[in-house]
């Protein structure tokens, strides 16, 4: 009897130790399952006679660069996440972004929080969407739209995701961080009584004056000497920071990379205003993919108040060239790996808007009191894309990264929706463009996005713990 027992306890033990090994072998499968990319791009230039952003009612006569839509998408084995990026000024979520989500997600399968859509913001794209969340002055009437190109560009930019999709292979990423501070600077200028003057442009002497600081917050500003019978007034901060995103094959050879900055693309516009053009974004992914191959998409930063130093043809290429150069840098220093996890979550967030400055007519359809929106976070391995709906002021994101204790994040703007320009409170006390004509937003709605981005930021966080993001010793 002692034996049967004995015998019995045996066949137990090394059925246990059987399914430990086996548990533990699947487990070391999923955790270390091959990270697989693909990138695509699609033309999405729309046809001449298209009514342009910054055409003025005027339709477009001539092409200087065609527009794209540009997709990467990668899987860990159990996560699947996808960016896409197209060259418009917005990627409004009821008209485009949630649309490009459902068609992506019904082709492939990626969950809709688990995709971003973008605008590179090009002033010289076409005029394809209402705007609903924006300013009454900056809507185009419904009856204007192109119905038959928006249905087109839709598809078109789920098609990028899906081709990416099919595209995907091994793969290894990484990313690093420049700095650009020579090529733009901060529109708002405070005058001594606190109160902003926009500066859209400079006069080129004042251009030459130009200096680039740190302030006693460490904010980077790009300063200028006015002429001495002009009143002194303060330049704002800037955010130099060029993000440098590798996805490589696993010989090396570049399949595709994400490069993102913050300045309003606007060098063509408003000079070659019915000129179609994705602005200084092409001259910067032209720049990465001639020299190193693959799809390069652009990512527009915190760019809210940031215009470029100098506009027109030759600065739209210089500035593309410095900004595709720094980025290209940047990518040459890149420790790429394959042993990484990747994570997404969105957000609902509802936002209040002001009142209406004047008494609406008895007959016009009443002004809702907020609006709801949406953030995202997409975590590729140790870098964190903070995707914001709006146009983002400098001083809002710098919140967001200075409290976030993340080396490498990046905040992409106008990402999966458009709610005109997000102002920190002080803006609202200083007037200007941005929170007077440029958002319907009430006062203390880019405080709101910023805690709620770094609450998203905290779960997400708390949830990898003891999660590999990169391979040991990197």
């Amino acid at each position: 009897m002692a034996t049967r027992s004995s015998d019995f306890k045996l066949r137990i033990s090394h059925f246990t130790l059987l399914l430990s090994l086996l548990l533990s072998q699947a487990l070391s499968d999923v955790s270390h399952a091959a990270l697989r990319g693909g990138c695509a791009k699609i033309d999405i230039t729309p046809p001449l006679g298209l009514l342009l952003i910054g055409s003025k009612g005027q339709p477009s006569d001539a092409l200087r660069d065609p527009l794209f839509a540009k997709a990467m998408v990668l899987c860990d084995g159990t996560i699947t996440v996808a960016v896409v990026s197209a060259d418009l000024l917005y990627t409004p979520m009821e008209e485009i972004a949630g649309p490009v989500r459902t068609l992506v997600g019904e082709k492939t399968g990626i969950p809709r929080e688990n995709i971003m859509v973008c605008a590179t913001h090009t002033h010289s794209g076409p005029e394809v969407f209402t705007r609903a969340k924006v300013p009454d002055e900056g809507r185009m009437p419904a009856e204007q739209i192109d119905r038959s190109y928006l249905q087109v560009l839709v598809r078109k930019m789920a098609d990028a995701a899906v081709l990416a999709h099919r595209n995907m292979q091994d793969v290894r990423i990484g990313a690093a961080f420049g700095s650009l501070a020579e090529v733009s600077f901060n529109r708002r200028l405070i005058t001594e009584a606190g109160q902003a003057q926009m500066a859209f442009t400079l006069p080129e002497p004042v251009v030459a004056t130009r200096k680039v600081e740190r302030d006693r917050e460490g904010r980077t500003r790009a300063t200028f000497t006015l002429p001495p019978e002009q009143a002194p007034r303060e330049f704002g901060p800037i955010d130099p920071t060029v993000l440098a995103f590798r996805m490589e094959d696993m010989e090396g050879r570049l399949l595709g990379s994400l490069i993102g900055f913050g300045c309003h693309p606007v060098c063509i516009y408003p000079h070659l205003s019915t000129t179609i053009s994705a602005d200084y974004p092409a001259h910067a992914t032209r720049v990465v993919e001639q020299v190193e191959g693959g799809t390069s998409l652009f990512l527009l930063g915190l760019a809210g108040n940031v215009v470029p130093l100098r506009r027109d043809v030759r600065p739209c290429e210089q500035m593309g060239k410095a900004v595709g150069g720094e980025a290209l840098k940047r990518l040459q220093t890149v420790v790429a790996t394959e042993d990484v996890s990747l994570q997404a979550a969105t957000r609902e967030v509802t936002l209040a808007l002001r009142p209406p400055a004047s008494p609406v007519a008895a007959e016009a359809a009443p002004k809702p009191d907020r609006i709801t929106t949406e953030i995202q976070v997409l975590r590729l391995g140790d870098t964190y894309l903070v995707g914001l709906p709006g146009e983002v002021l400098v001083e809002v994101g710098s919140s967001i990264k200075d409290r976030a204790g993340l080396d490498k994040l990046f905040i992409v703007t106008l990402a999966n929706d458009a709610i005109g320009y997000v102002c920190h409170r002080r803006a609202y006390e200083q007037g200007g463009y941005e929170p007077v004509g440029g958002s319907d937003l009430a006062s203390g709605a880019g405080e709101t996005l910023a805690d709620q981005a770094l609450s998203l930021l905290a779960e997400m966080k708390s949830s990898t713990v003891g999660v590999p993001t990169t391979a040991p010793g990197q």
